[in-house]
C-alpha cells in the first residue's frame, strides 16, 4: 500500500516552508479544534448540486474497486447506478507519488496518509469538508480518528476518515522464541537477530527511531516523534545508521515484506496486520511496551475540483458502514466507522482482529504526520525539522 519517497526535495520544499506557525497544540490527540495552522483560505462546498457524472480518485490498492481484480470485490457498480458518477480511479504507489497527481489537477478526491495531509492542505490543493453534506460522518465515527492534527486544521476538516492501522513488529514464531515486548531487539546493535531484521523505507520511518528514542533516552526531550528539533533528528538519524547495519532489507510494498519472511531472509521487524493475515501460520505479531507509528487513511477532495457533489457523494457512500466494511476488510485495516463491526461474524472478527473499536489500543500508535518547522509537540523556543530535511536526513542513512 504505502510509502517510499520517490519525488525530489525540492518539489516537496514549497509546501514545507508553507506551513508557518500560527499557534501552539498538543499533537499527540485530536480535539474539536484540530492544529492551528497558516493555510490557504478556502471555501468549504456550502450545498450539494446535481451530479457531474464522474469522479476521479486516487486511491491505495483495494480502496476503489468495481469488481475486475475480484468480482467479490466492488462497491463501485452500484455506486454509479445509484448516483449516475462514473468512477475512475488511479492506484497510487507512494504518498509522494499521490501527492504529485493530486497537484496536477487531474482527481477530485485522494486517500490520504498522514504523512501526505498536511503537505496538501498547505498548498491548497485540497479543500475542507462540509461534514453536514455527509449523512453518514455521525457518532460512530471512531473517536480517536475525529479532529486529528494530520487532517484538521484551525477547527476545520480536511479529511474524511477512512481506516487506520499501526506498524506492529511481526516475526517468525520458529525463529523467536519469546515474543518480543520491546523494538529493541530491531534497534540494538547487539540484538540476536542482526542481519535478520527488516525496515520501512521512507523518510516518515524516522519517526519510528524518535519513538524509541523518546522511550529509552529520556534526556533528549522527544515528546512527538514528528516533532524532532535538529539535535532530536541528529540522534534518529545516529540510531537508523546503527540499524542499518542489522538490516536485512527495507520495504514499501507489502508483498516484498511477505516475500523476505517466507523466503527467511527476514525473522523479525515492522508490518502491518494485514501482511501477516497473509503469512499465516507460524508467524505473529506485537504492539511492543514502546507502542508504535502507524497510519490513518482519509478522504480528502481537490480544492479545484469540477466534480465535487459525485466527489461528496462518494465520500458519503465510502463512509457508510456497510461499504466502509468491505473497504476495511478488502485491504485490511480497522474501518472508520464502528458500526462496520457489526452484522455480521465476519465484521465482528475482522474488527477484533484489527482492533477497530479499542481507543486504548489506538492511544499507544503515534499516526503517520508531516513533520513540519512548528513543533507540532507545542514548543515555541526552537524549529523543529520539516519533510525536506526528514528527506534528506533518510538518504544518509540509506547512503
Amino acid at each position: 500500500m504505502k510509502k517510499t519517497a520517490t519525488t525530489t526535495v525540492g518539489a516537496l520544499s514549497a509546501a514545507v516552508l508553507a506551513l508557518t506557525a500560527c499557534g501552539g497544540g498538543d499533537a499527540a490527540a485530536g480535539d474539536d479544534e484540530g492544529f492551528s495552522l497558516d493555510v490557504p483560505d478556502i471555501p468549504a462546498l456550502e450545498e450539494l448540486g446535481e451530479p457531474e457524472g464522474q469522479v476521479n480518485i486516487v486511491a491505495w490498492p483495494g480502496f476503489v474497486e468495481d469488481g475486475t481484480n475480484n468480482p467479490d470485490a466492488d462497491w463501485v457498480t452500484e455506486f454509479t447506478e445509484q448516483t449516475g458518477c462514473e468512477v475512475n480511479r488511479r492506484i497510487g504507489e507512494t504518498s509522494d507519488q499521490m501527492v504529485s497527481l493530486m497537484r496536477s489537477g487531474d482527481y477530485d478526491l485522494i486517500s490520504a496518509s498522514g504523512d501526505a495531509s498536511l503537505r496538501l492542505i498547505a498548498g491548497g490543493d485540497v479543500a475542507p469538508i462540509n461534514l453536514d453534506l455527509l449523512e453518514n460522518f455521525d457518532e460512530n465515527i471512531a473517536e480517536g480518528m475525529i479532529g486529528q492534527v494530520y487532517d484538521t486544521i484551525n477547527g476545520d476538516a480536511y479529511g474524511v476518515p477512512l481506516g487506520r492501522g499501526a506498524n506492529i513488529l511481526q516475526y517468525n514464531e520458529d525463529e523467536v522464541e519469546e515474543a518480543p515486548t520491546s523494538w529493541d531487539v530491531t534497534w540494538e546493535a547487539d540484538s540476536p537477530y542482526a542481519g535478520e531484521i527488516i525496515a520501512y523505507d521512507s523518510p516518515i520511518y524516522i519517526a519510528d527511531a524518535a519513538l524509541y528514542l523518546m522511550h529509552h533516552e529520556p534526556d533528549l526531550g522527544i515528546e512527538n516523534p514528528y516533532a524532532l528539533d535538529e539535535e532530536q533528528l541528529d540522534a534518529a538519524v545516529e540510531l537508523l545508521q546503527q540499524q542499518n547495519e542489522i538490516v536485512s532489507e527495507y520495504w514499501a510494498l507489502y508483498t516484498a515484506n511477505v516475500s523476505s519472511f517466507q523466503s527467511g531472509s527476514s525473522t523479525l521487524g515492522t508490518s502491518w496486520q494485514v501482511i501477516l493475515n497473509v503469512l499465516g501460520d507460524g508467524y505473529a505479531g506485537v504492539l511492543p511496551e514502546e507502542g508504535a507509528t502507524g497510519w490513518s487513511d482519509a478522504w480528502m477532495i481537490h480544492s479545484e475540483s469540477p466534480n465535487t457533489t459525485c466527489a461528496y457523494l462518494w465520500m458519503d457512500w465510502a463512509t457508510s458502514p456497510e461499504i466502509n466494511a468491505q473497504i476495511a476488510q478488502n485491504f485490511g485495516m480497522a474501518p472508520a466507522n464502528t458500526l462496520a463491526c457489526e452484522g455480521s461474524r465476519e465484521n465482528e472478527e475482522h474488527c477484533e482482529m484489527f482492533h477497530a473499536t479499542d481507543e486504548d489500543y489506538y492511544s499507544q500508535v503515534w499516526f503517520w504526520t508531516t513533520p513540519i518547522e512548528q513543533c507540532l509537540d507545542g514548543r515555541t523556543d526552537v524549529t523543529c525539522t520539516n519533510y525536506q530535511q526528514w528527506t534528506e536526513a533518510w538518504a544518509r542513512v540509506k547512503g
